[in-house]
Formats: C-alpha cells, sequence, structure tokens
C-alpha cells in the first residue's frame, strides 16, 4: 500500500506490514480502515491546531476592534488571515532568525 499526498508518495507499506495490520483488521475492510485512520489523524491535527490559532487570535482581535467573529472556522481563519498584523509559521520563523543574526552581527562588532 503507498501512502501519497499530491501524487508523491510518502511512504509504501511492505506487504508483510500489511499482514501484520490484517491480522487485526479484516482484510476486507483494511484499505477503507486506513483511509479512516489517515483522514482522523489530519482532522484531529486541524481541529488542535485551529484551537491554538483561535486562542491567540481572539484577543488580538478584540484589541484590533473588530466587531463581529465568525463561528465558522473558514470564515474565521480568513479573518485571520486577513489582518495585515498576520505573520503565517514560515514569516515568522524567518524573522525570528534574523533577529538572531542581527543580535550575533551586533555582538561581533562591539
Amino acid at each position: 500500500m503507498k501512502i501519497s499526498v499530491n501524487d508523491v508518495v510518502l511512504f509504501e507499506l511492505t506487504e508483510t506490514q500489511e499482514n501484520v495490520m490484517k491480522n487485526v483488521v479484516s482484510a476486507d475492510i483494511f484499505e477503507d480502515d486506513m483511509k479512516r485512520r489517515l483522514q482522523w489523524v489530519l482532522t484531529h491535527a486541524y481541529e488542535e491546531w485551529f484551537k491554538i490559532l483561535k486562542e491567540e487570535w481572539d484577543p488580538k482581535l478584540i484589541e484590533l476592534g473588530v466587531e463581529s467573529i465568525p463561528t465558522n472556522k473558514d470564515a474565521y481563519a480568513q479573518l485571520v488571515f486577513a489582518q495585515p498584523c498576520y505573520k503565517c509559521r514560515k514569516t515568522r520563523d524567518l524573522e525570528v532568525k534574523a533577529a538572531e543574526e542581527a543580535r550575533v552581527l551586533a555582538l561581533k562588532e562591539v
């Protein structure tokens, strides 16, 4: 069984690995069970990470004067992403790295 995302194979279960799993899960439902498990993992990660986004941004949106905060998760996320001060993880990490590099450079100049 190959596990792929956007046509890129992430990993492949060997026949032996599949057979070990089929010792517990019936071969009749094996593929559907594996799909369900992968979907659960990603859905669970989304739910947990949405909670983190909401915990961070509820106070910020209030501070920014946003008067109407959507209860729909996608609408909420779009509202957050539309804020001029929003920065994705990659941007925040790059800013931290640049600040650290600037700090080290400043210390070298002293």
